[in-house]
């Protein structure tokens, strides 16, 4: 570390704006709590400043974008913080410290943004590959000594940079996809939970795998044994390969990407069970609708939608789509069978999530005569971490049902 350089701008809270929350922890500063004017504005996006409270005294080094709604992301509250290949390397080994501890193999969420001192970026590591995925304007600009940084401290000889997704859109980033390191040959086989998953790590969705539904994967296995299972909105195999792993005695993966079923069934494959596994390709609404009226019924029934509500405007529309995903999916329960339902929307909080379940499922069964027992709800796994300070990062629900009569 070395002296303060003032060579870096200074921004500025309003007075009314809370300085005591960001000396508390809180990880962002947006733009109507600042002090702007055409000098502030016209600062370079992923730039580095010093931030201050209205009375001019150091709060936080900062990275700042002037074209996003969050105008700075606090880097650190030391005034002598050089963020540099150095400064990387110790926020990544702090947060590889907590991996290892959880895990026995390198295949896990290794970076989860603020949580872990380094806000706007995740990074997913499949065993020699780490796949970065820089959706603040800050880590775009930063990238290199950040992929040194993970070379150097997990041994890693492969980094990808996944710059797609909505996220990068509201830095007013653009979309691209990159090896910054080493080479990448085809879809990468991942173990969890016992099962195999093949990752597409240039051209899937986020990182090439949700890591994030590890817990959910687990508990749904202690459901079916010798059952059958629906796997709706499978992606690359979800909870469809897991409850094979777990005994299920046969899975069938929905989902609207035939690559993504491609790789389900390579994974299935790679399991040795291919014969227990299928695939139907489709909207998963008209395929839910298509199945009971073909008089189908399944041991378990579970729901892994994308982002219904990704943002409080759209959080009424998304309430609405995961009644109906509840409504269409129970009736295909057979009774005493379970159903699992699942949101990674951040708007939508525990309560509302669960609300819409339990009006979907009344609409759904009620008539049948049947009713629901909550008997589960499950959250992300371990390796992503929630900031206290940051409702967003909590984002995962997982509530699970019995169907009974």
């Amino acid at each position: 570390m070395t002296e303060p350089s003032f060579s870096i701008p200074t921004i500025r809270l309003k007075p009314k704006s809370n300085a005591r929350a960001i000396r508390h922890g809180a990880p962002w500063v947006y733009d109507n709590e600042l002090v702007t004017d055409r000098r502030t504005k016209s600062l370079a996006p992923g730039s580095l400043a010093r931030l201050e409270d209205a009375e001019r005294n150091f709060l936080a080094l900062v990275a700042v974008n002037p074209n996003s709604r969050i105008f700075a992301r606090v880097l650190d509250h030391s005034e002598t913080a050089e963020v540099d290949q150095d400064w990387f390397a110790a926020r990544i080994a702090t947060a590889l410290a907590h991996r290892e501890t959880l895990f026995d193999a390198p295949f896990y969420r290794l970076i989860h943004a603020e949580s872990d001192g380094l806000p706007g970026v995740v990074v997913d590591r499949f065993g020699d590959t780490c796949v970065v995925q820089p959706n603040a304007a800050w880590a775009d600009v930063l990238i290199a000594p950040l992929s040194a940084a993970l070379r150097e401290v997990t041994g890693v000889s492969t980094v990808v940079m996944n710059g797609t997704g909505r996220a990068r859109g509201l830095e007013g980033l653009e979309e691209k996809t990159e090896i910054l390191s080493g080479k990448v040959e085809g879809p990468l086989p991942v173990p969890m939970n016992g099962a195999t998953y093949m990752a597409d790590l240039l051209g899937g969705q986020k990182t090439g795998l949700f890591y994030d539904q590890r817990p959910n994967h687990a508990f749904a296995q202690r459901l079916v044994a010798g059952k059958r299972v629906l796997d709706i909105f499978s992606h690359v195999g979800g909870f469809a390969l897991a409850s094979l792993a777990g005994g299920a005695s046969s899975a069938l993966s929905v989902d609207s990407s035939a690559p993504a079923l491609d790789l389900a069934e390579q994974g299935a494959a790679a399991m040795g069970k291919s014969d227990a596994f299928s695939t139907r390709k489709g909207d998963a609404f008209d395929v839910l609708t298509a199945l009971a009226e073909e008089g189908e019924t399944f041991d378990v029934v579970i729901c892994d939608p994308p982002a219904f509500a990704p943002n409080k405007s759209s959080l009424e529309k998304g309430l609405r789509a995961y009644e109906r995903v509840a409504r269409l999916a129970a009736p295909l329960v057979r009774e005493g069978g379970y159903l699992g339902l699942c949101s990674c929307s951040h708007a939508a909080d525990l309560d509302r999530f669960r609300g819409a379940c339990n009006r979907g499922i009344g609409r759904g069964v009620g008539h049948l005569g049947r009713s629901a027992q909550l008997i589960h709800t499950g959250f992300a796994g371990a390796d992503h971490p929630l900031m206290p300070q940051l409702a967003e990062s909590g984002y995962l629900k997982a509530l699970f049902y019995r169907i009974v009569a």
